[in-house]
């Protein structure tokens, strides 16, 4: 196969998702993309890149399905400890005031992140006046998410995450572990709802006190950003907080600065309100 023919037909199929479907992809190193597409065109059977183009800009179904191939998830527990170490020194004692908390963890993947946000909350003493909601669009992710059980190769990162963010309580404590696999304590399970939502197009919950979506923006051109981060405002109740990832920020734009402030902005935390 000709490479630099296989890579035009990948930047034209990559330019037609972003016109299509707003997911900027353009970005991504060209061996990786190039890899994925072209393992997605053998598995859906066509026989070649315009036709996987073309079932891709009439199939929203087989566009949701091979954007989960697409797209790299990658998500650990109490990922950049320096943020949940901030979170826990600055948003806590704002949260404390409320008497009903609820958070949105937007584009969950595979719950790490939420069940870290649980143990927080926890250690807290939070956790019980909380109501997470943790949601992807791969149905396959949220399926490991509710199980809450993960491969026991990922512990020692976990628990040195853990230890680096601040905690302050036993990280085994929250789990259990047997033949090779850990699993996430019931108590931590009971407070966190799991749905299947498609950010782009569906309706967003409301009255959040906290909303995490941590390096999912850079999935997304300017058009499609500018509507999130709307949702994302209208979701916040007043004075709530956005928590974005570490390659993420909030833009320089008056879409977004007129509706969000900055609070710990090394971290990429903001806060809903007009400056």
């Amino acid at each position: 196969m000709n490479s630099e023919a296989t890579d035009i037909e990948v930047r034209l199929l990559l330019e037609a998702i972003h016109s299509k479907y707003g997911y900027d992809l353009r970005g991504y190193n060209m061996t990786s993309i190039r890899r994925r597409i072209l393992a997605t065109l053998a598995k859906s059977g066509l026989s070649h890149m315009g036709e996987l183009q073309h079932r891709l800009l009439h199939d929203a179904p087989f566009f949701d399905a091979t954007l989960e191939d697409l797209t790299v998830r990658v998500t650990e527990m109490f990922r950049d400890p320096t943020f949940y170490r901030m979170f826990r020194e600055r948003v806590v004692p704002q949260l404390r005031t409320y008497p009903l908390l609820k958070i949105w963890h937007c584009g969950c993947a595979t719950g790490q992140e939420a069940y870290a946000s649980a143990i927080l909350l926890t250690e807290e003493g939070l956790y019980d006046r909380c109501q997470i909601y943790a949601t992807d669009m791969s149905l396959r992710a949220l399926e490991t998410a509710k199980e809450g059980v993960y491969p026991a190769e990922q512990l020692a990162n976990f628990t040195e995450n853990h230890a680096k963010s601040g905690g302050t309580m036993n990280f085994a404590s929250f789990y259990t572990a047997a033949y090779g696999r850990v699993a996430i304590k019931e108590s931590l399970r009971r407070n966190i709802l799991f749905f299947h939502h498609n950010l782009v197009s569906d309706h967003v919950f409301g009255e959040m006190h906290v909303i995490f979506c941590r390096n999912v923006l850079i999935y997304f051109g300017p058009d499609l950003r500018t509507r999130v981060m709307l949702k994302f405002s209208e979701s916040l109740i007043p004075s709530g907080f956005l928590c974005l990832g570490s390659s993420e920020q909030l833009r320089r734009s008056n879409a977004e600065e007129g509706h969000f402030v900055e609070f710990a902005p090394a971290q990429r935390i903001y806060r809903s309100g007009v400056a």
